[in-house]
């Protein structure tokens, strides 16, 4: 199952490790524990925030990815479940909607 993990990183904690210099050592353990697919680095409400696409066998694997930017800046993190356009095709949509 693949996941997006909208992480905002509040502005006091992320900008204190910036200045002790433990912000990179701190993202890279976060990356190594989570091994996304893919990461983005933007801003969200003017925050900095990131993305991560994660591919998950089980969903009690979620708390692994969300408690390391809790425990770490104190981020707030918001998970969706999504699907690629292959997974729509399976989900049988045409059944669903005579059923329905």
């Amino acid at each position: 199952m693949k996941f997006i993990l909208n992480v905002t990183l509040p502005t006091t904690e992320f900008n204190e490790a910036v200045k002790d210099g433990s912000v990179g050592e701190k993202l890279e353990k976060i990356m190594a524990s989570n091994a996304p697919e893919a990461v983005y680095f933007t801003t969200n409400e003017g925050q900095r925030s990131c993305m991560l696409i994660v591919n998950l066998d089980d969903a009690s694997a979620l708390p692994k990815l969300a408690e390391p930017w809790f425990l770490t800046f104190n981020a707030e993190v918001d998970i969706k479940l999504v699907m690629q356009p292959e997974d729509l095709a399976k989900a049988g949509l045409g059944e669903i909607g005579k059923q329905w």
